[in-house]
């Protein structure tokens, strides 16, 4: 396809602008795609506030946006699993394939991953993007290209509540209601625990929790999360933890029964964190981490289909593309009302 397509980008710290850039031509293997909808996370919301995440720093100008959704509109030569007019969700890291994580199955642990938005990367905050087909997975004809979009983060969800173990029959906790914290919800849920608690400290996003089908949510700024805990559950199967910060971390290891699992998602600020280890010690916890998913878009996908998972419903606000620098700064100052942004590419 030939022709120009408009690009929002990054500018400076806290400004957008738009610019016009070729067409991409898909590759062998590959297939160009007409972006609808992209999803605003909240690492876009981090390099648009601060310039960088950690090692990652913005060079200006720069294109954030890696949640995206759309349709096939041209295909590359050797695709045959895909084609013109086929609805998809991306999957947004490009990996070597041969190290030895890609080898083992682990590919999210990719030294050489290319993800969109990871700087030096530009992300997909445009109309079209060209992708690997084989990252590119067809949507159900009941799964809309916006539920496409929010793929991506569910994919973080399940990946956090499978790595966590979770089945039918435990109690569970997850501390922090934003995106990453609902989908976690969302996905423990799907997994079979009846029993989800959600801990925040603002209202807006404990109410979505709630709507989203939370057992119970709790604002740590007026109830004392251990003491609910214990009082309903005496203590934990299993805890997830999204917001990064020492407090919830360590409310979820005092939470958690002897034996119990903690599952940390969120990043500290700082990159660093203090814990209660003697706490965690003398219960035997088992700690794990996860980076971003594996293998799990089919799945997250299935369950959206299925209706196991109402993806949807996470999104409080949907901004035209035109509208994007108002997208980005409510998106970072109004965060008390706004828990999921999405940017909506085609008209």
């Amino acid at each position: 396809m030939e022709g120009k397509m408009k690009v929002a980008v990054m500018t400076g710290i806290g400004k957008m602008g738009f610019v016009e850039r070729g067409i991409p031509k898909p590759g062998p293997h590959e297939v160009l795609v007409k972006l609808e909808y992209v999803g605003v996370c909240g690492s876009d919301l981090h390099y648009y506030e601060a310039g960088r995440i950690g090692d990652f720093i913005v060079k200006p100008p720069f294109v954030l946006g890696h949640e995206p959704g759309g349709v096939v509109v041209e295909t590359g030569a050797g695709v045959t699993d895909l084609k013109v007019g086929d609805r998809v969700a991306l999957e947004p890291g490009k990996t070597c394939g041969h190290c030895e994580f890609c080898r083992s199955g682990r590919y999210n642990l990719c030294p050489d991953v290319i993800f969109f938005a990871t700087p030096p990367v530009d992300g997909v905050f445009q109309e079209y993007a060209a992708h690997e087909a084989a990252l590119c997975f067809k949507l159900p004809d009941n799964v809309s290209t916006m539920e496409g979009a929010l793929i991506e983060p569910l994919a973080v969800g399940f990946h956090a509540a499978i790595t966590g173990g979770a089945k039918i029959g435990q109690t569970a906790m997850v501390t922090g209601s934003g995106c990453i914290g609902l989908v976690s919800l969302l996905a423990l849920k799907a997994q079979g625990v009846s029993r989800v608690y959600v801990t925040d400290v603002v209202e807006k996003r404990l109410e979505k929790a709630k709507a989203l089908g939370a057992f119970e949510v709790i604002n740590a700024k007026e109830r004392d999360v251990l003491k609910t805990i214990a009082e309903k559950e005496g203590g934990l199967d299993l805890v997830i933890e999204t917001t990064g910060s020492d407090a919830a971390a360590a409310q979820g290891i005092g939470a958690l029964k002897k034996g119990g699992t903690l599952v940390f998602v969120g990043y500290s600020p700082s990159g660093t964190m203090t814990l209660p280890i003697g706490k965690t010690l003398d219960k035997e916890l088992t700690m794990k981490t996860i980076f971003r998913y594996r293998h799990i878009y089919p799945l997250a996908i299935d369950a959206v289909a299925r209706g196991a998972v109402d993806i949807k419903s996470i999104v409080t606000n949907v901004f035209d593309f035109d509208d994007i620098q108002n997208a980005m700064d409510q998106s970072v100052h109004n965060k008390a009302e706004i828990v999921k942004s999405v940017i909506k590419i085609a008209k």
